[in-house]
């Protein structure tokens, strides 16, 4: 199953706009000009970037309110958003719509792709490498072009992405492009990719804040999982009937609609990078030198001058290089990444009969995400977020066994349900460990580490099955998510107070 995107974002009570904003409560410059020093000393991110005050031995994150605050909210007791809260937003309802139009129309795009390059050239391979190509572009546009997540407008962003793919499908279904021009201009307009859907994904907290928003993106991950389906049903059916040029024109009308919805329903929220100053948290100079007991400067105006591609390296860098937000990364990347790894086996060890287990991958997160988001609390999710990612992989281990369609059905069930599920207790703390302006560029390393995560496991699934079978292909995959989740047990429990 195609990889899908995840994060999430503390209960702040009282204070969950001013985290979503930008906009802090007395007491909370310091950690937020604290962020801004990092990212602008240009120090190869050896200092933490969660250091936080050292008094309290770095727990608190930089982008954080008041630790009493944050006790209350990790109280057994606690209450948990619902999914009918989610859907009561108004600009949720406008990025669920031109979330699930997106998903949808890039599967029947890319199936048209595929299909118009085999009609062209007759080749298996170059058909299969079309529909595949999509994918391919968020390693390197993940490394290098994310730093535009926080410097422009997140409206502005999500109605360029889907503008761009107006004109991809247009230029394919009428240009007369030769194959190699029509696969180069999807490898480029996909280097942009990771950008757009960092601009979705750091809006959420905007618009959601507190727990609600880590239902918002089960709901994503969710529609992710069946738009995929549907959207190859769907572009099956529209390819029959209006063949590889009227598909590709069906999803240019897709993605019209898709940029009408997003540009009249969602506010028109300022660069978190740029004009965070301009939205209420600015301090004098003076006051960011002695917080940091340095010269600071600031991270939009460093950018400017740096440019995307530097500044996207140096904030990955950084990033990367701390240890908390390092952890999350991984913790949310591996074990996943080894049970998507799993189900690029199934069509090999099962034949005509692996939809019936691709199909139950989908409901399997759908199965995880409603238990696990729906009927536990927010500090229960973070404690079966270790227990859940280990447990991923053991379904998997049943595969030695050889089971036949339907029991491997309900292992892969039960595998991606737990594999989709642990990632919930994750969100928050990872919206906690990641300073505000930097957030879109965060969930952009996020999602480009997870697709390029999920396809390199596919890789090397694929690979271990020519040495041995794919049905002990897949019981290794099993075993790697299970030791992934072990080794990083420390990030996958929850901080303790």
């Amino acid at each position: 199953m195609p990889p899908t995107q995840r994060n999430g974002t503390r209960k702040r009570g009282a204070q969950g706009h001013d985290d979503a904003g930008g906009r802090g409560a007395p007491g909370r410059d310091t950690h937020e000009h604290d962020a801004q020093g990092h990212l602008a000393r240009g120090d190869g991110g050896r200092r933490s970037l969660t250091r936080g005050a050292e008094e309290d031995d770095g727990r608190r994150s930089l982008t954080r309110g008041a630790g009493e605050d944050d006790a209350q909210e990790r109280l057994p007791g606690e209450r948990g958003a619902t999914y009918a809260e989610v859907f009561a937003s108004g600009e949720f309802r406008v990025l669920f719509g031109g979330f699930t139009l997106m998903v949808a129309g890039e599967q029947v795009k890319m199936l048209a792709l595929s299909a118009l390059v085999y009609a062209r050239t007759g080749s298996p391979g170059l058909s299969a490498a079309a529909y595949m190509l999509g994918f391919l572009p968020y390693a390197v546009g993940g490394t290098f072009l994310l730093a535009p997540a926080d410097r422009m407008r997140p409206r502005t962003l999500m109605v360029t992405g889907e503008l761009v793919r107006v004109v991809t499908c247009l230029l394919l279904a009428f240009a007369g492009l030769p194959v190699w021009a029509m696969l180069a201009l999807v490898l480029v307009a996909g280097l942009f990719s990771p950008v757009f859907t960092a601009a979705r994904s750091a809006l959420l907290p905007g618009l959601l804040p507190g727990d609600a928003f880590v239902l918002a993106r089960s709901v994503l991950s969710m529609t992710s999982a069946g738009a995929q389906i549907g959207g190859l049903a769907v572009g099956g059916a529209v390819l029959a009937a209006t063949g590889p040029t009227g598909a590709l024109a069906s999803t240019a009308v897709l993605s019209a609609v898709a940029a009408a919805l997003l540009r009249a329903g969602l506010p028109d929220l300022p660069a978190r990078g740029r004009d965070r100053d301009d939205a209420g948290g600015r301090t004098t100079r003076e006051e960011r030198e002695a917080a940091e007991g340095g010269v600071v400067r600031e991270p939009a105006r460093e950018a400017a001058e740096g440019g995307a591609v530097r500044e996207t390296l140096r904030v990955n860098r950084i990033l990367l290089a701390d240890t908390r937000v390092r952890g999350l990364l991984l913790a949310q990347w591996l074990p996943l990444s080894f049970v998507a790894g799993a189900e690029a086996m199934l069509v090999p060890y099962l034949g005509g009969a692996a939809g019936i287990t691709l199909a139950a991958a989908s409901t399997g997160l759908a199965v995880g995400n409603v238990l696990v988001g729906r009927f536990a609390t927010p500090s229960t999710r973070e404690r079966l977020s270790l227990p859940l990612a280990a447990l991923a992989g053991v379904p998997l281990l049943a595969f030695a066994l050889r089971p036949g369609a339907f029991a491997a059905a309900l292992c892969v069930l039960l595998a991606v349900a737990a594999g989709g599920a642990y990632e919930l207790g994750l969100q928050r703390r990872f919206v906690e460990a990641v300073p505000e302006p930097i957030r879109g560029q965060s969930f952009g390393l996020l999602t480009a580490g997870a697709m390029t995560g999920q396809g390199a496991s596919a890789a090397l699934v694929g690979l271990a099955s020519e040495f041995t079978a794919p049905h002990l292909a897949i019981v290794g995959s099993g075993v790697a998510a299970v030791v992934s989740a072990l080794a990083l047990r420390r990030h996958l429990r929850p901080e303790r107070l």
